[in-house]
């Protein structure tokens, strides 16, 4: 039965970019659909000034994408996470514990980029790429699916046929409510403000992540900025207090960074604005339903902690990818998508299941509760086995299948 397209991606977000790259790459028809037009510049109105870290494992799915040249002249390279424990009854740092990537590789544990950049750079690779379809501004409204096809309504008053349509279409995902497949969702609370600062300490490659209450302080590398060591910024609060502190004069709040960043990098001088964001745990009931699969934030949101959000997305292509690589003719059809949500949705529930837990411990606020969380970091970092497993399960590295593992980049080179 013919289609208009083999994909159809719902949503031009950076998993949805990816994906797009990725499926293109393997000679696919791909058509990509974003409600919104990418905002590729940090200075322009609605930028995502958010940062992305790819941790070591993405780099090969971005290299197969076409895409990791593209970044990594602008990729800071991640070396070591510190944890800062500032849980005392002063804002300074009482214990300082550094998880440092040369126990477990050769390499960084990843590299950080600006999401408005991946973007600019993702959107470049889209052009090179003739079986792609790319159509920013351009919605997915309704979705009919049956055995051998699923036929999308978009916003221009046209409908598509396609073979797989993949929602990547964020938290409140239209393709996922079409399919009428649930979430559960969690809410702490909580508030995230985004932004970059420059300050006199230089960061060393290091990330940084400071916690007292209310959630962690976390500084991110990025290049240097104007001569100047340059960090990105998330800063979770309660709902209340991180509304006040977004509305506070420049001043004002870089005092306030400097108290909650215990002063370890100096004066920080915001040279960004200030964006808001909920912070909520989220996941899908399954991962997929007839002629449809849920990667990214329509299957899967965690607070940002650990880095874990867009590696797990990254997680979800590399699934869906080995599964069509091994059997193209069964693009988006049943067996496929069932073995799609085996693989993924046990992992996916796991790994929310400890994001949550970090970050319940992260708003502490009581002092003696606090003093056990120090206590319980002190004693998992000291002991060398144990502190190399988190850094391991932080990567999100996962044995292979050999064989099931072996096909797979066998097909992926032939098509």
């Amino acid at each position: 039965m013919s289609t208009d397209t083999d994909i159809l991606i719902s949503g031009g977000g950076v998993a949805g970019l990816t994906a797009a790259a990725l499926f293109g790459g393997m000679g696919l028809s791909v058509l990509l659909c974003d409600p919104a037009p990418p905002v590729t510049d940090a200075a322009a109105e609605g930028a995502d000034l958010r940062t992305t870290a790819f941790l070591q494992p993405a780099r090969a799915l971005l290299e197969d994408a076409g895409l990791w040249d593209r970044l990594a002249p602008h990729a800071a390279p991640l070396r070591i996470m510190r944890i800062v424990d500032a849980g005392g009854p002063e804002p300074e740092a009482r214990l300082t514990r550094d998880f440092d990537s040369s126990e477990i590789s050769s390499g960084p544990f990843g590299w950080n980029l600006p999401n408005w950049l991946l973007r600019r750079e993702m959107v470049a690779r889209l052009a090179d790429l003739p079986s792609v379809d790319y159509r920013p501004g351009t919605a997915t409204k309704t979705l009919l699916t049956r055995e051998g096809e699923a036929l999308v309504g978009l916003s221009d008053g046209t409908r598509t046929r396609a073979r797989l349509v993949i929602a990547a279409d964020g938290r409140g995902s239209p393709m996922r409510d079409a399919a009428g497949i649930g979430v559960t969702t969690t809410r702490y609370g909580q508030k995230a403000l985004a932004f970059a600062v420059t300050h006199p300490v230089p960061h060393d490659n290091v990330s940084t992540e400071i916690h007292r209450s209310g959630g962690p302080f976390t500084l991110v590398p990025l290049p240097d900025r104007d001569g100047l060591p340059c960090s990105a910024v998330v800063w979770m609060e309660h709902g209340p207090e991180a509304q006040r502190l977004a509305a506070l004069p420049v001043p004002e709040f870089e005092t306030a960074m400097m108290i909650r960043s215990c002063g370890l990098f100096g004066p920080l001088t915001l040279v960004t604005r200030r964006t808001l964001w909920p912070i909520v745990s989220q996941v899908a009931d399954r991962m997929s339903g007839e002629r449809i699969a849920l990667i990214a934030e329509a299957a899967h949101v965690v607070p940002p902690i650990g880095a874990q959000g867009l590696n797990m997305s990254l997680g979800d292509l590399r699934a869906l990818r080995d599964l069509i690589a091994a059997r193209p003719e069964g693009l988006g059809d049943r067996a496929m998508l069932d073995s799609y949500t085996r693989r993924r949705h046990p992992e996916v529930r796991l790994r929310a299941a400890g994001i949550d837990a970090l970050n319940r411990a992260s708003q502490i606020s009581a002092q003696p509760l606090r003093d056990l969380r120090a206590a319980g970091l002190s004693a998992l970092y000291g002991a060398a086995p144990v502190r190399r497993m988190l850094m391991q399960m932080g990567l999100g590295a996962r044995a292979p299948e050999p064989a099931a593992e072996g096909s797979a980049l066998r097909t992926t080179r032939d098509i």
